[in-house]
């Protein structure tokens, strides 16, 4: 999905976020410049605001103040459905895909919801032969062609963080924010993760919640930093890694190659 023709600028955008719950801050004045291929991590320790800001971009929780702009368009008050539509796709830290659905299936579901005809794409298979071979292409894309036909159920658990992931490429995203894709899954099995991620197109921006600086320092292209529902500091690898505000709340002093 191309951003609407003219719109130069970040894809997406916040402008002074306010959230509040009671007494309870949990965003303030979070302002935020996205543009488009970059690969941002947004670190912080726990009850930072991470996943209370990609809440909010995504519309699952409305703002008290401020505005979220995709591709120069004000989608503050759009409900998540209509975010998705326009290319802001997510991920959750728990799966939820259709553990009876093989991951071909899934997909190419995920692509005729896209194209409106997912009620009878099953009544009339041959017609939807482009939708199947899209589907694939996704899945392929990921590593996970050669299972395409496996129960989602019988995958392993890093394989089904792909197939989400592959849910959310159907869609075709501008904007994709994952949160904790890594959670749960293997060690082993988290750096093929993450070089899967990088490896997606240069047309759409990630951002991703991650825990495990390793995986933030060899993958993220800038890091987002967010301590008690602000914006810390913002920069490359090795701007954070020598940030002695970072060292003092959330690195702990540790150095990360």
């Amino acid at each position: 999905m191309a951003p609407p023709i003219g719109v130069t600028g970040p894809v997406l955008s916040t402008r002074g976020l306010d959230k509040s719950f009671g007494s309870l801050v949990v965003a303030q004045n979070i302002n935020l410049s996205l543009p488009r291929g970059v690969r941002y991590a947004l670190i912080g320790p726990n009850g930072a605001g991470k996943t209370t800001l990609i809440n909010l971009i995504t519309g699952m929780v409305r703002p008290n103040g401020g505005r979220i702009l995709l591709g120069g368009e004000d989608i503050t008050w759009l409900e998540p459905d209509a975010r998705v539509k326009r290319g802001l796709v997510r991920t959750y830290q728990i799966n939820s895909l259709f553990p009876g659905l093989n991951a071909l299936e899934a997909v190419t579901l995920a692509v005729c919801e896209r194209r409106g005809v997912a009620g009878t794409w099953w009544e009339r298979l041959p017609a939807y032969r482009d939708a199947i071979e899209e589907a694939y292409g996704i899945l392929s894309s990921l590593m996970l062609g050669s299972d395409c036909y496996r129960p989602t159920r019988e995958l392993a658990y890093g394989q089904q963080r792909l197939l989400e992931i592959a849910l959310a490429l159907a869609t075709q995203p501008r904007v994709l924010l994952l949160d904790e894709p890594a959670a749960g899954v293997p060690r082993d099995e988290s750096a093929e993760l993450f070089a899967a991620i990088a490896s997606l197109s240069q047309d759409i921006t990630v951002l991703f919640i991650e825990h495990d600086m390793n995986i933030v320092f060899r993958f993220a292209s800038r890091i987002i930093v967010m301590v008690g529902g602000r914006i810390l500091v913002e920069g490359t690898a090795d701007e954070i890694a020598g940030d002695p505000r970072v060292r003092e709340v959330y690195l702990g002093g540790a150095r990360h190659g």
